[in-house]
Parts: C-alpha cells; sequence; structure tokens
C-alpha cells in the first residue's frame, strides 16, 4: 500500500511540475517574441528579438528618400489603383503597435502588371519614411497582397491643416483599447485619395514591422495628405508613443521618382 501512496505521489508531484514548467517555457516564449517601440523591444533590438528575422537584412523599411539622388522616369502606367466606392472594411484593431483596419475583398492595385489585393490599413506617427530628411506628423500604410503571396505597400505621408473627411470617418471608431476590436462591414471610398493623379517613389524594401520580410514593393508618394492637428493626436492617443522604425540604410538601392 505505500509502495502505491509513494507512486501516486510521486506521479502528482511529476504532473503538477511538468504544468510549471510549460508554463514557465509559455511564459518566456512571449517574452523572446514581444517587441515594442521603446526600451529592450525596441527597433534596436529586434534582430535579437525576432531570430528569424530578415531584420538584419540589407534591403530594409523605411528609409530617407533624397530627391536629387534618385532616379526620374516618365510614369509608365506601372501602378493602376482600383478602387471603388463601395469597399467595405470588416475591421477595426488595436494590436498593441498600431490602429488597423481589416478589408473585405474588393480594392485593388495593378503594380507592374501584378494585381494586390488591399488586406488593411494602418498607422505611424510620426512618419517612417522621410522625404530629404523631412518627418511627418503621420504616415498611412495601404498594405496590398497579391495571390502568390507579394506584398505591395502604399505610404501616404500627412500633414497637418485642414480636417480630412477620410480621417474623420476612421477615427469615429476610436477610442479602442489595446487588444480590442470593433466590427464596422461599412463602406468607404478610398478613391477620394485620388492616388493615380499623384507622383511618387519606388523602391524595393521590407516591412517596417518584424519579422521585417524583404522583396517588399514600397510606393511613398511625394505630396502628403492633409488632416487636422485634432486628427493627429485622436490617431496618437489610441497608438503606442513613436509608433516607427529608425532610418534604415540605403545599401545601394535605386529609388525611382515617377512622374
Amino acid at each position: 500500500m505505500n509502495v502505491k501512496i509513494s507512486l501516486l505521489f510521486c506521479t502528482i508531484l511529476l504532473t503538477v511540475m511538468s504544468c510549471k514548467d510549460s508554463e514557465k517555457s509559455e511564459h518566456t516564449t512571449d517574452n523572446e517574441h514581444h517587441w515594442s517601440y521603446s526600451g529592450e523591444t525596441s527597433p534596436e533590438h529586434w534582430v535579437e528579438i525576432e531570430k528569424n528575422s530578415d531584420c538584419d537584412g540589407k534591403l530594409q523599411s523605411p528609409i530617407n528618400i533624397i530627391h536629387r539622388s534618385v532616379d526620374s522616369v516618365k510614369t509608365n502606367h506601372d501602378l493602376k489603383i482600383q478602387y471603388t466606392p463601395s469597399t467595405l472594411i470588416s475591421e477595426v484593431k488595436n494590436n498593441g503597435h498600431s490602429i488597423q483596419f481589416d478589408f473585405e475583398p474588393g480594392d485593388s492595385i495593378n503594380y507592374k502588371n501584378e494585381t494586390f489585393y488591399l488586406k488593411q490599413i494602418h498607422f505611424h506617427e510620426p512618419s517612417e519614411h522621410k522625404i530629404n530628411g523631412v518627418i511627418y506628423p503621420i504616415e498611412m500604410h495601404l498594405v496590398h497582397v497579391s495571390k502568390s503571396g507579394k506584398i505591395t505597400v502604399l505610404g501616404i505621408l500627412g500633414e497637418e491643416g485642414e480636417e480630412s473627411q477620410l480621417f474623420e470617418f476612421f477615427e469615429s471608431f476610436l477610442p479602442l483599447k489595446e487588444g480590442a476590436f470593433k466590427d464596422i462591414h461599412q463602406k468607404i471610398d478610398l478613391s477620394s485619395l485620388f492616388l493615380e493623379e499623384k507622383k511618387y517613389y519606388s523602391y524595393g524594401g521590407s516591412l517596417t514591422t518584424p519579422p521585417c520580410s524583404e522583396s517588399v514593393n514600397w510606393v511613398v508618394f511625394k505630396d502628403p495628405i492633409v488632416l487636422s492637428v485634432e486628427e493627429v493626436l485622436k490617431l496618437k492617443s489610441n497608438m503606442p508613443i513613436n509608433n516607427y522604425r529608425n532610418e534604415q540604410p540605403l545599401n545601394g538601392r535605386v529609388v525611382k521618382f515617377n512622374y
């Protein structure tokens, strides 16, 4: 009987220890892979945190675009915006790094004869890309993915001025606490951005957040859109302070100016 009791006790003890080890391991993994914009998990440490990422690659984003150094080319209709007034936003969420609006299938762009579908829009404050060293109050990223998994991101810089109806629409779903989301299922007309009429820079880069995947097509529009100071501040209050990645080396890449 004593032997049976001893065996039962050992089994229970081993089970409890195993659970604790599992919990500890799970907690450690979360800490190891949690990146942020400040402190020990800031962009300077992403390479250490994301072991299998491209964050130490040679084709990283964002960059400082120096206009006098770009390769100016006549637009050959490489970029075709196919936004419609009837595309639906499915939800908005605060993922702890930015405010992100996810889209239902609908809007797309055609870039270099390949179709990319709009998946989501998110924001950085202040801007990640610079033009001639100028940092803008905000940058909006429109992330598009092709059927083959390739990524094209449209970067739109924002400067302070008059109110923007588009940003008023975005901000009508705020505030939103970290980790929270709201179902939307409402139409949005992104054609009001008139992107097809704007000049833009293009280059090959990466995602600006871990895992910093490379082979991303970047299109950064030269002229910023205008939104009010209040709109900038409202977005800012719903995101981490300074949720931007620092400027990355160009490493011999050629930036094109499409006009």
